[in-house]
């Protein structure tokens, strides 16, 4: 971590305050209304210049994904992908690096990004599913089996947070902090010793980003914002202290996600992704996950979430009806949906499982974030 006043470079010209608010107000993500507004528009006749772009566009979508489909979209016509949050999220950056230079399209909500690939307004997007210090986004779980898309492929993105105040705004002015409740989270400790004479404000808001726009929007000069380098630039903000996050290993999972799935191969380092859910009794889970175990398949995530169409269970156990909650299990584990061992792991599961579903047959992400 290193602060402002303390660097060994003068710090860079920013936007006045009149100009902040212009460029965030130009700055606005995808809404449901937008998706409505957009999906008529694309079925409209009478536009046939958006939807000669959008056929072109999804031209390479009619077939299965391939790996090289994967690996060569740097070399394909701009993809657009869709991420929830603002210009300048961190999820902005994971679907740059899922993508080299694709079109970004900023959504309002994890689901609004959903049915955008659905509604093919966007080719593809990226989306979070868990970070190293504050664990699984369980919203998008729960998309993942309301929705039809297919995990094609996984990018890690490490997370850095600065804090962005307006130009000329020092540490005492400020009062409150505003970020997304993870980022506050994960920046507490830091944020205490910047602030030890005062009694700091934290205030939860959706994303990072969206932090640093409102405070730029605004003109809000007793308060600062957690969010990324590049929220700094485009709101025209000055970075007061960088790299304030507690745990400099603070690594987010992203999956890429499309309306079709990728042809999975041998040989490769691939991970497929699983929901599945199991009667009640003892030992069931045991024996479901014993399918990996004996086939020395290595599982790298386990999750349960509660269904959301039988929450309770109602069972005779012997000693009367008892009530169980029901849950979904989403199981992570490494190799290729193309072996042979896979395949007969899955087959053995379904034996017992009251449901099945391969989400995505994919390659592992073996850059370093």
């Amino acid at each position: 971590m290193y602060l402002a006043h303390s660097l060994q470079h003068p710090i860079r010209q920013s936007a006045t305050p009149h100009e902040s608010q212009s460029m965030a107000r130009r700055l606005r993500p995808i809404t449901v209304p937008s998706i409505e507004r957009l999906r008529r528009r694309t079925n409209a006749a009478s536009n046939s210049l958006f939807t000669s772009r959008a056929l072109k566009i999804n031209a390479s979508l009619t077939r299965p994904l391939t790996i090289s489909d994967v690996n060569n979209s740097a070399n394909c016509p701009k993809l657009r992908v869709a991420y929830q949050g603002v210009p300048g999220a961190h999820s902005e950056a994971a679907a740059g690096k899922a993508y080299p230079n694709c079109e970004a399209v900023p959504c309002e909500f994890f689901e609004t990004a959903f049915e955008a690939v659905e509604a093919r307004l966007v080719d593809c997007a990226v989306l979070p599913i868990e970070n190293s210090l504050g664990g699984s986004i369980h919203r998008n779980y729960d998309l993942l089996l309301r929705h039809n898309l297919h995990i094609v492929g996984e990018v890690q993105h490490a997370v850095r947070h600065c804090l962005l105040a307006l130009p000329g705004v020092n540490f005492e002015e400020i009062n409150r902090v505003l970020s997304h409740p993870q980022a506050l989270a994960q920046c507490e400790h830091t944020l205490t010793k910047l602030f030890t004479n005062k009694v700091l404000v934290r205030e939860a808001v959706d994303d990072t980003a969206g932090a640093a726009q409102y405070i730029a929007i605004n003109n809000l000069r007793d308060a600062a914002a957690i969010a990324s380098s590049r929220a700094a630039d485009l709101y025209g903000l000055n970075i007061l202290a960088s790299d304030i996050q507690d745990d400099q290993d603070n690594v987010t999972r992203f999956l890429m996600l499309a309306r079709e799935p990728i042809i999975p191969r041998s040989g490769k380092q691939f991970k497929t992704s699983i929901v599945f859910s199991l009667e009640e009794g003892p030992g069931v889970l045991f024996k479901a996950l014993a399918v990996f175990a004996m086939r020395g398949i290595n599982l790298t995530k386990i999750e349960s979430r509660p269904s959301k169409k039988r929450p309770l269970r109602i069972c005779d156990d012997g000693n009367g009806r008892s009530k169980y909650f029901d849950y979904l299990f989403y199981v992570d584990f490494e190799a290729s949906m193309a072996d042979s061992n896979s395949s007969n792991a899955l087959n053995h599961l379904k034996e017992f499982a009251t449901f099945l579903r391969v989400l995505g047959s994919y390659p592992m992400d073996v850059n370093q974030p």
